[in-house]
């Protein structure tokens, strides 16, 4: 008899009823800490007090307006983003999955009101993850995420990660647009080069495609600059976020360029919930503490602190650990054990990580940890490690 809650998740044996800061409480009072914040999501911790005071009071005015309408909460939020980043526009959502959507077909809808409508084609990279859509599933082309789903959406081209000259070659007069994540997150923490990053704006400015990040898991100060490719001084054309951006309530945004969003005109794109003020008003509190410099500053600080220690659980355990890699707090251990075994000896041991692909557990706490958190942490990990 099928399960009441469609069973497509296999979850832990696990239940929280409450948290606080970067832990968790079960049910039966066994307390955790919290090394994967929601899959990058909890930006902030459990239970922050400032966007609890956000929320509680934008919920005691409105919970809710049509976008036919005026959303105060919703200008605040895409001003602040507008004024940190390289974007002219932003369109919200309730997730990365959405962005994802928009973002394609922003891209394709760009080339067809400049009349080329032949330049469908979006590029991407292996390992990597845009949602489980129709539009993310077959951007992403993996075997584990299209099987059994068909007839794909037709118009992605599909090349290896890291591979430029294969990019070079499939730049071409049917291109839109090449996606990426500058940090892949579900393909293991694998950060692309700055080198590529800049060799690939320049491959697509020599072509005319457009150039789409997709920061979801890596942007919102989770590499240390309020978005992942600031590190390699270059700018996208279109950028999906989501994640750390709601800090938890659910929330994501396309940002573009007054450019690349010139076809979105009235009526091609809507969203019922997008931009919702609950959730733009506890997204502009996420945003006025995030983008601080001082706060960033930190995060690159504890940061360092981590994977310095991180570096010394791998050497005391070269049986399971092989390395450590990532930028800032989005960091994986990359195992020889059996990566989803570390995680459930985690579990046994009070501290909660996420496996990704390449055998890797990732590390994506919250961006406000402290000191001894990080310390108790590695700890944790240690005492699983023995145990394996």
């Amino acid at each position: 008899m099928i399960a009441s809650i469609l069973p497509t998740y296999s979850r832990a044996p696990l239940t929280f009823v409450s948290g606080e800061g970067s832990w968790l409480t079960e049910a039966d009072g066994r307390r955790f800490l919290d090394l994967g914040a929601g899959i990058a999501v909890n930006a902030l911790g459990h239970a922050n007090p400032d966007l609890l005071d956000a929320l509680t009071t934008q919920a005691q005015s409105v919970w809710h307006l049509s976008n036919l309408y005026n959303i105060p909460a919703q200008q605040k939020l895409a001003d602040a983003l507008v004024d940190k980043t390289f974007a002219d526009t932003v369109f919200f959502t309730n997730s990365g999955t959405e962005a994802c959507e928009l973002a394609v077909k922003m891209a394709r809808k760009y080339w067809f009101d400049k009349g080329q409508p032949e330049r469908t084609d979006i590029i991407t990279f292996s390992g990597s993850f845009h949602g489980r859509s129709s539009a993310g599933i077959a951007a992403a082309g993996s075997e584990k995420m299209t099987k059994g789903f068909g007839p794909l959406l037709p118009g992605f081209v599909h090349l290896e990660f890291g591979d430029l000259m294969g990019l070079t070659d499939a730049l071409g007069d049917t291109t839109a647009a090449v996606m990426i994540e500058p940090v892949q997150g579900e393909g293991g923490i694998r950060p692309v080069p700055d080198a590529d990053l800049k060799a690939m704006r320049e491959l697509c400015d020599a072509n005319g495609a457009l150039l789409i990040f997709d920061e979801v898991q890596c942007g919102m100060g989770r590499t240390g600059k309020l978005f992942a490719h600031e590190w390699a001084g270059v700018t996208p054309d279109i950028m999906m976020v989501a994640k750390g951006i709601g800090g938890g309530f659910p929330l994501g945004a396309v940002l573009a360029t007054e450019e690349a969003a010139s076809g979105m005109t009235a009526g091609t794109h809507g969203s019922t919930y997008g931009g919702n003020p609950l959730a733009c008003a506890v997204g502009a509190k996420v945003m006025e503490i995030i983008a601080d410099d001082a706060f960033l500053a930190e995060v690159n600080r504890k940061a360092g602190l981590l994977r310095q220690k991180l570096e010394g659980l791998v050497s005391s355990h070269p049986d399971v650990f092989e390395s450590v890699r990532g930028s800032g707090l989005m960091l994986g251990l990359k195992c020889k054990a059996v990566n989803t075994d570390v995680v459930q000896a985690g579990y046994g041991q009070g501290v909660l990580t996420v496996p990704a692909a390449d055998n890797v557990i990732r590390l994506l706490p919250a961006l406000n940890i402290t000191d001894e958190d990080i310390t108790v942490a590695v700890d944790l990990l240690d005492a699983a490690a023995s145990q394996l």
